[in-house]
């Protein structure tokens, strides 16, 4: 993972005041990842000091950035959007389940639905959407 090795296309997540709290649960939960740099609002700047005025991180090798919005929206995050995992194994799918659903919400359970033997859809705790597969 280096930054010279940049990748065309970076999702791009703008949270609400919860950006490092979710990068750091996100980069936790997958090998290969880390934070690589994080620019907090100070004081009497447009965003409220400490929140994340830009952040870069790599998930399982790929780079993503996010931002703490200074402006309030009326639209969040949506599943029509979502990042698919590929999971290795029942242990990592069900690990990634129990993490990302926790306070989430559930929007399909895991389960075998013919097309998978294990997926689940959820939704985290940040609004982020995530599909789970088994390979």
């Amino acid at each position: 993972m280096t930054e010279g090795n940049q990748q065309k296309l970076t999702t791009f997540l703008m949270f609400q005041g919860r950006a490092e709290e979710a990068m750091t649960l996100y980069t936790s939960l997958f090998a290969d990842s880390e934070v690589l740099d994080v620019t907090h609002y100070g004081p009497n700047e447009a965003g409220a000091e400490g929140s994340v005025q830009h952040a870069t991180f790599f998930l399982a090798g790929q780079r993503f950035m996010c931002i703490d919005s200074n402006v309030s929206h009326s639209f969040s995050f949506t599943p029509a959007t979502s990042i698919y995992v590929q999971c290795a194994d029942d242990a990592e799918i069900g690990r990634l389940y129990a993490e990302l659903s926790k306070d989430g919400t559930e929007l399909m359970p895991l389960d075998n639905y013919g097309f998978s033997t294990r997926f689940a859809w959820v939704n985290d705790r940040f609004g982020v959407s995530w599909q789970l597969n088994l390979a």
